[in-house]
């Protein structure tokens, strides 16, 4: 069956890659998440962040975030890849992920595992150009993401572990500019990564909790059951003061302060509206994340540019 046939049998509405690519690449791009880029946005937005704090020239700047976008886009797919790979008989019992490539059978795992060694070199490649710190890092973040789909085998806080991988980027900005881990910058920024992936994680499962449950998927979503937005809560202040901390640390401008407040409402805002019962509010509050890095990104240039 194609992924189309799959697509159409479940009647779902296709995307822009059901009527833009060729047949023969619409399973690998659909593998690749392609269509989803909240994903890759998640991956992108703590490398976003650390360039933007370690640029002494923000001329620099647009070079740097094309370079960290095209690495988040292709290892982002890499994960997914990886993730579909491992999970390929779990998705098939899953509503919402019956039709994925490689669980509906639109591609073989030998298929599956050759598209992610192209992906690793596309988003590994591009890093030649930086410093070999950078490369270095970027290579050693590769097994977390390997290892992150068997964590929600093992342990009922897969979150924690993909707070881990994700709020990677946080390492490569300084490392990328400096040629060096600098901890003002790398750490007050993935110590907030990591608890903002708690938070938009623990709600995306939300979508799947019963079938995760029949499955034998572990998650944080059904670790913390009803007391759900009581962890996410703490989690969101934890990733605040982080970053307040962050910005203390490095005496940034007070405009920074600002527009984290706009940004902390957001994020506060996602945690009490969201309907926990409804897998599509839950999605809508999981995308809504995207504008969450984007204003701490914001608030990151005002900062430096208003001191």
């Amino acid at each position: 069956m194609t992924y189309k046939q799959s697509l159409k049998k479940q009647n779902k509405r296709p995307s822009w890659i059901d009527t833009n690519l060729p047949i023969t690449f619409q399973p690998y791009a659909h593998l690749a998440r392609l269509d989803k880029p909240i994903g890759s946005w998640l991956l992108a937005w703590p490398a976003f962040w650390s360039v933007a704090l370690a640029a002494d020239d923000l001329g620099s700047l647009p070079k740097m975030l094309a370079i960290f976008g095209w690495w988040a886009i292709w290892i982002r797919g890499a994960g997914c890849t990886i993730n579909d790979y491992f999970d390929r008989d779990f998705d098939k019992k899953v509503e919402r992920t019956k039709s994925r490539p490689l669980a509906s059978g639109a591609l073989s795992p030998a298929q599956g595992l050759w598209w992610l060694a192209i992906q690793l070199f596309m988003g590994l490649g591009v890093l030649y150009q930086l410093n070999m710190l950078t490369l270095v890092l970027a290579i050693l973040h590769v097994p977390l993401v390997f290892a992150y789909p068997l964590m929600k085998r093992i342990t009922y806080w897969p979150q924690a572990f993909l707070g881990v991988m994700i709020s990677w980027g946080a390492l490569l900005g300084p490392a990328a500019l400096e040629g060096t881990i600098d901890p003002k910058i790398a750490c007050p920024l993935y110590v907030s990564s990591f608890f903002w992936t708690l938070v938009y994680d623990t709600i995306y499962a939300h979508q799947d909790k019963e079938d995760d449950a029949k499955a034998g998927i572990k998650s944080t979503t059904l670790r913390f059951g009803d007391l759900t937005k009581v962890w996410v809560g703490g989690f969101g202040v934890a990733c605040t003061l982080a970053l307040l901390l962050g910005g203390f640390v490095i005496n940034i401008g007070l405009p920074y302060y600002v527009v984290l407040t706009v940004a902390t409402c957001q994020l506060a805002w996602q945690i009490v509206t969201v309907d926990l019962s409804s897998p599509m509010d839950c999605g809508r509050k999981f995308v809504s994340n995207q504008w969450y890095g984007a204003i701490i990104f914001s608030a990151i240039l005002v900062g430096k540019l208003i001191s």
